[in-house]
C-alpha cells in the first residue's frame, strides 16, 4: 500500500519525465533539417535555393498550424495517451523514411506529413501535464516539459555535424528508429488522467458533453482568449525565426561553416531557455499565490528580455554580440514559454484546454510559416539581421497588450 501510495504521489512527475523525452524527439526530428541543408543539397540540388529551402520549412509550419485546432479538439475527447503514442510513432517513421529520399518532392511531402503527426502531440501533452499538476507546481511542470523541446532543438542543431561525420541519410534513419522504439515503451508506462469534469464527459452523460463547434464557440467568445492568442502569435514570430533561421544568421554574421554555426546557435538558445524556465516556472508558481497576475507578470518579464536580444541579434556584430543576444533571448523565451499553458488555465476550463491550445498553436505556427518564408526572401537579399530587429519591435507591442489587458480572477478556471 505504501509503495502504491508513493508511486501515485510521484507519478505526476513521472509523466513529465516520460513526455519530456517525447518533446525532445518532437523538436529534434523537425529541427535537424534546418542545419543539414549543405549536406543534403549535394544529393538534392533544389535545396541550393534559399527560397526552396524556405518553402520546405514553411510547409511543415502550415500543415502543423492548420491541423493543431482539430488535434486539440480530438485530445479533449479521446485518450491523450494513445494520441501521444500514435503521433510519436508516425513522425518517427516519417523521419526514418526521409533518409531514403532522393528528390525534393519526396522530402517536401514527408515534411508535410510530419506536420500532421507532430501537431497531434503538443495540445495533448500539455493538457495532460496541466491535469496532473493543478495548483502550485503547474508552471514548473510545464516548464520542465518545455526543456525537452529546447534540448531537442539543440540536439537537432548537431544534424549538420552528424551528417558530415556519417551521412544525412543515416542521421534520419537512426533518429527515426529511436522514436519508434520509444513509442512502444510509452504503451506500457504512460497513463491517462481525467479531471472530474472530464470524467463526467466520458461517463455517458449527454447533458455534460460539448460538441466540437460549441467548444470552439465557447473559446472564441472569451475576450481574454483573443488577447492570449494575440501575444502568443506575436511572440511566435521570433520564436520560429530563431528555430529556422538563427543557424543561417550565425553562419553569415560570424563567417563560420554551418557545421559549427548550427550547434553554437541551437545550444545557446537551448541552454539559456532552460535557465529561463528554471527562473520563470518557480517564480510564477510563487508569485501567483500573492498576486493572481503573477503568471502574467512573469511572462511579461520574459518578453521584456527578448526585445533587446532580438535587436542585438539583428544589428550586432561578432561572436560576443551573437552569443550574448542568444542567451538573453533564450532566458526571456523560457520565462514566457513556461507560462503560456498556466495562463491559459486561468481563463479556459480543463475540458477545453487542449482545443484552446491547439488554436493557439495554429495561430502561432501560421504566423511562423509566413515569417519563415518572408525571412527566406530577406536572406536572399542579405537583410536577415534587419528582419530580426523588426521582430523585436513586434514583441514590444505584444508585451504592452499582455500586461494592460489580461486580468485573471482565478488560477484554475472550472
Amino acid at each position: 500500500m505504501k509503495k502504491d501510495s508513493r508511486l501515485a504521489k510521484a507519478y505526476p512527475w513521472i509523466v513529465v519525465a516520460l513526455l519530456w523525452v517525447v518533446a525532445l524527439l518532437n523538436y529534434m526530428d523537425r529541427q535537424m533539417l534546418s542545419t543539414m541543408r549543405e549536406s543534403m543539397q549535394i544529393d538534392i540540388t533544389e535545396l541550393e535555393s534559399a527560397v526552396n529551402f524556405g518553402r520546405l520549412m514553411a510547409i511543415f509550419l502550415w500543415i502543423y498550424g492548420l491541423v493543431s485546432p482539430f488535434a486539440g479538439a480530438v485530445a479533449d475527447r479521446i485518450s491523450r495517451k494513445w494520441l501521444i503514442i500514435s503521433s510519436l510513432g508516425v513522425w518517427s517513421a516519417v523521419t526514418l523514411l526521409m533518409g531514403y529520399c532522393t528528390t525534393y518532392n519526396q522530402i517536401f511531402w514527408l515534411r508535410a506529413l510530419m506536420g500532421v503527426s507532430e501537431a497531434l502531440y503538443i495540445p495533448a501533452g500539455l493538457s495532460l501535464i496541466a491535469d496532473y499538476h493543478a495548483g502550485k507546481s503547474r508552471s514548473f511542470a510545464v516548464g520542465i516539459h518545455m526543456t525537452g523541446l529546447y534540448l531537442g532543438q539543440a540536439v537537432g542543431g548537431f544534424g549538420a555535424t552528424l551528417a558530415e561525420a556519417f551521412s544525412w541519410q543515416q542521421t534520419f534513419h537512426w533518429f527515426g528508429i529511436i522514436g519508434v522504439t520509444y513509442a512502444v515503451i510509452l504503451i506500457f508506462c504512460l497513463h491517462e488522467k481525467r479531471q472530474p469534469e472530464r470524467e463526467a464527459q466520458t461517463a455517458a452523460e449527454p447533458v455534460q458533453k460539448v460538441s466540437v463547434l460549441k467548444g470552439f464557440g465557447m473559446i472564441f467568445s472569451n475576450i481574454a482568449f483573443w488577447v492570449i492568442l494575440f501575444f502568443f502569435a506575436s511572440t511566435s514570430l521570433p520564436g520560429w525565426a530563431t528555430k529556422n533561421w538563427l543557424p543561417t544568421l550565425f553562419a553569415e554574421s560570424l563567417g563560420v561553416p554551418m557545421a559549427q554555426a548550427g550547434p553554437i546557435s541551437t545550444i545557446t538558445i537551448a541552454v539559456s531557455s532552460f535557465i529561463g524556465i528554471m527562473i520563470g516556472g518557480p517564480l510564477s508558481d510563487r508569485w501567483v499565490k500573492k498576486n493572481i497576475k503573477g503568471r502574467v507578470y512573469t511572462s511579461a518579464i520574459g518578453l521584456a528580455l527578448m526585445i533587446p536580444a532580438l535587436l542585438l541579434l539583428g544589428l550586432g556584430n561578432g561572436m560576443a554580440a551573437a552569443v550574448s543576444a542568444g542567451l538573453f533571448f533564450g532566458v526571456g523565451y523560457g520565462m514566457f514559454d513556461t507560462n503560456n499553458m498556466p495562463i491559459l488555465c486561468q481563463f479556459v476550463p480543463s475540458r477545453l484546454r487542449a482545443t484552446a491550445y491547439g488554436i493557439m498553436n495554429m495561430t502561432g505556427v501560421v504566423a511562423g510559416a509566413v515569417c519563415t518564408q518572408v525571412l527566406g526572401r530577406w536572406a536572399e537579399g542579405g537583410n536577415l539581421g534587419l528582419a530580426f530587429a523588426v521582430l523585436g519591435c513586434i514583441t514590444a507591442i505584444a508585451l504592452i497588450v499582455q500586461v494592460t489587458v489580461l486580468r485573471p480572477v482565478t488560477d484554475d478556471m472550472q
